[in-house]
C-alpha cells in the first residue's frame, strides 16, 4: 500500500470510481489513495463548497496521479441525483468501483422513545435509500458497459453487529439495513462478476463523530472505553481497507461484513493504561 506521496503503483490503474460523501473523512482519504493507485475518481457530496476544498486537497496529496478527479454535487436520498452522478462516468467508460459512503448520524438521534420521526426518516433516506440508489445505478452502468469485474463497497458500521452503549436507534437500524442489503446484493449479482461488501468501521476520529459527540465528555468516554487500543480509529485506516476491497487483490472477497474496528467487537473487557497512538507512517 502507498504510504507517502510517491507515484502510484497502479493497483487501480485504469479503473473509474465514484465515491459518495467524498468531501471529508473516509471519503476524502479514499479518494487520495485511489488517485495514487491509478484510478480516476468522481467525488460526490451534498456540499459543493466542501467538495471544492476537498478536491484541492486530493490533488495536492496525489500529485503524481495518472487518472483524473472531478466533483459533482449529489444528494444521495434523491435517485435522480445518484443517477446523474453515475451517468457522468459513461464518458469515462463506465463505473468499475462504487463506494457508497455518504451517511448521516444526527445529534437528535436517540432511543425508541425520544427519536423524532423526522430524524428517523432523514437518516434512513440517506443511509439506506442512498446505498440502494447507488447500488442500483452502479449495476445498471456495469451492465450497460458489459463489465464483468467490479467492486461495490457500502459503508455500514459495527453497530450493525453489536449494540450501541449510547442510544442512536435510527443510525443503528439504518446500518443494519445496509449490511443486510449488501449481503443480498452480493449473492444476486455474484455470477455477473459484481462484488458487494459492507465496510464496518468502529467510531472514527472524523468530523461526523466529533460533531455528534460535541462537548459531551460522558458520551465521549462511553465510546472510548470500548476500544482495546484506547483510541478511535483514523479515516485513513478505513481508506486502506476500502482500497483493498476495490482492488483485484480482493477478487474472491464478496458478501463480507468487513470489520475494521481495532478489536472493539472482540473485546469483553478493555485493558487499562494510556491509549496507543496511530502509526506515524500512515498515508495522508
Amino acid at each position: 500500500m502507498s504510504t507517502n506521496g510517491s507515484a502510484s503503483r497502479g493497483r487501480l490503474a485504469g479503473k473509474n470510481a465514484i465515491i459518495t460523501g467524498a468531501a471529508g473523512g473516509i471519503g476524502l482519504e479514499t479518494t487520495i489513495l485511489f488517485l495514487r493507485e491509478g484510478a480516476s475518481v468522481l467525488m460526490s457530496d451534498i456540499s459543493e463548497p466542501a467538495l471544492e476544498k476537498a478536491v484541492l486537497i486530493a490533488r495536492e496529496k496525489a500529485p503524481h496521479m495518472t487518472g483524473k478527479v472531478e466533483t459533482m454535487k449529489c444528494d444521495v436520498s434523491k435517485e435522480a441525483d445518484v443517477k446523474a452522478v453515475v451517468d457522468v462516468l459513461d464518458a469515462w467508460g463506465g463505473v468499475d468501483i462504487m463506494f457508497n459512503n455518504a451517511g448521516i448520524m444526527h445529534g437528535d438521534d436517540a432511543d425508541a422513545i425520544d427519536t423524532p420521526e423526522k430524524i428517523w426518516d432523514l437518516t434512513h433516506n440517506i443511509n439506506v435509500k442512498g446505498v440502494w440508489f447507488g447500488s442500483k445505478h452502479a449495476v445498471l452502468s456495469l451492465r450497460k458497459h458489459k463489465k464483468t469485474n467490479a467492486s461495490i463497497i457500502n459503508t455500514a458500521s459495527v453497530v450493525a453487529l453489536v449494540g450501541s452503549a449510547t442510544p442512536q436507534l435510527a443510525y443503528t437500524a439504518s446500518k443494519g439495513a445496509v449490511m443486510a442489503m449488501t449481503r443480498e446484493l452480493a449473492i444476486v449479482h455474484a455470477r455477473e462478476g459484481f462484488r458487494f461488501n459492507a465496510l464496518c468501521p468502529a467510531p472514527l476520529n472524523t468530523p461526523l463523530l466529533q460533531d455528534w459527540l460535541g462537548d459531551d465528555q460522558e458520551k465521549r468516554h462511553r465510546r472510548e472505553i470500548h476500544f482495546p487500543t484506547g483510541r478511535f480509529g483514523e479515516a485513513i485506516e478505513l481508506a486502506q481497507a476500502v482500497l483493498f476491497l476495490a482492488s483485484d487483490e480482493a477478487s474472491f472477497v464478496n458478501g463480507t461484513d468487513f470489520v475494521v474496528d481495532g478489536g472493539m467487537t472482540r473485546a469483553y473487557v478493555t485493558p487499562e493504561g494510556p491509549p496507543t497512538k496511530p502509526p506515524q507512517n500512515l498515508a495522508r
